[in-house]
């Protein structure tokens, strides 16, 4: 079967236009006001697509981490079905199990269980004024939302398993942002050992890695991003996508042998 399809025989050979996977957190979503649609074209991962003359097909949530990811990843079959016409894949997460999780991560993700409402409302408020003093308080030592190497664990989880499907298939990868979040109390100390174990991992494995922090970390840091402080706004967005579509031709050049 050619790219174009299967149309009649002597019919002319149609282009596609490539595809290009993403599975990631809410960075990939979130603008400088609020959550945005999948195909709203500022987002980084369309700005990626369009670099590459395609279309991307987004899979992300809200706080994702790697093991979100990797629940997804043998859980959902829309992204089986986006896979059955990737071209590369982007796994741009990671980035969230850096944060400070000084409370059990598992109590923040029980929350919505909680009843009847009023209590859900009363444990929520009381995470979220616990969170950034038990961050600051802890600094360094305090754990974090999944150590290195878990993530490390899910990356290369989620890496094989692409690979499994469309053998060959081009696997780009990112390295985590930086945040001044009120609700982590501006620590990212982990930060530091996670780029560490994914560069290691990146290396090991051949996958090409993408640092945000060059074309981000004076918008955000400078407070021209969303005003939480974790997520982007478009010149942000516009800067990594670029950077990532770069990236990923590159592999599909190396890939052709070209």
């Amino acid at each position: 079967m050619s790219p174009g399809g299967d149309g009649a025989q002597g019919s002319p050979t149609v282009a596609r236009a490539p595809v290009l996977v993403v599975i990631a957190d809410s960075l990939s979503f979130h603008g400088p006001d609020r959550a945005e649609p999948a195909d709203e074209p500022r987002l980084w991962p369309q700005v990626a697509a369009g670099v590459l003359g395609g279309r991307a097909e987004l899979h992300a949530g809200l706080g994702w981490t790697t093991r979100h990811a990797w629940r997804a990843m043998v859980g959902d079959p829309r992204i089986w079905a986006s896979l059955r016409h990737a071209d590369a894949v982007v796994l741009g997460i990671g980035g969230m199990d850096t944060l400070p999780s000084p409370l059990p991560t598992a109590l923040r993700e029980l929350i919505p269980a909680v009843r009847p409402s009023w209590l859900r409302r009363s444990v929520r408020d009381a995470h979220r004024w616990a969170t950034p003093r038990a961050a600051r308080l802890l600094g360094g030592a305090g754990p974090v939302a999944l150590p290195p190497a878990e993530t490390v664990r899910y990356l290369e989880r989620l890496r094989l398993a692409v690979t499994t499907l469309v053998p060959g298939l081009p696997v780009v990868g990112m390295l985590p942002s930086v945040h001044r979040a009120p609700l982590y109390g501006g620590v990212h100390a982990g930060r530091e050992r996670h780029v560490a174990a994914l560069s290691a991992w990146a290396s090991a494995c051949g996958v090409p890695l993408v640092d945000p922090v060059p074309h981000v970390a004076e918008h955000v840091l400078g407070g021209h991003g969303n005003p939480d402080g974790i997520h982007w706004g478009w010149a942000a967005h516009a800067a990594v996508g670029e950077s990532v579509g770069r990236e990923v031709a590159a592999a599909l050049r190396a890939r052709s042998g070209g």
